[in-house]
């Protein structure tokens, strides 16, 4: 078994920053849009990718990927804006064993409702604290973390 690798006194600040990040905007995030629109977050991005897809339509499995969410949980999520008629569920007609999520009238005027005020408090909570170039780090730093390498290196430019 290897030595623990422990952090350096930067490191742990800036994993704590990040922890806070992590458990602080989504709250307030979430609280804004269960306030204003009646949506959860999960709930809102799943409206809000499909009001951007083709067609409004998408498949689950897609879908998934794209919020970062487990098909089990995303079927809960579909499950509950179906029940609103925000979104219905279909097979595909060359493949049954696709399902494909597709946006209904109702559910783009809910999004589109929601849009605006949802914009204003992550631009108030986020990008109007951050300068251009912190914006283009923070885009840059979060796509690497997310990329789905664990080995994956910064960038020269961030190290």
């Amino acid at each position: 078994m290897s030595e623990t690798r422990w952090l350096s006194p930067e490191e742990h600040e800036a994993w704590l920053a990040l922890i806070s990040v992590m458990f602080k905007t989504p709250g307030t995030i979430e609280r804004q849009l269960l306030e204003d629109s009646q949506l959860s977050l999960a709930e809102y991005l799943v409206l809000a990718i499909l009001s951007e897809a083709p067609d409004r339509q998408c498949r689950m499995s897609d879908l998934a990927t794209a919020t970062f969410t487990a098909q089990s949980r995303l079927s809960r999520i579909v499950t509950r804006l179906e029940a609103q008629k925000l979104i219905e569920r279909s097979g595909n007609t060359a493949d049954k064993r696709i399902v494909v999520a597709m946006l209904t009238d109702a559910g783009m005027a809910r999004v589109e409702a929601a849009a605006p005020q949802h914009v204003t408090h992550v631009r108030n909570a986020i990008f109007d604290r951050l300068t251009c170039d912190q914006v283009q780090q923070l885009t840059t730093i979060c796509r690497v973390l997310t990329s789905g390498d664990e080995g994956a290196k910064a960038p020269a430019s961030l190290q």
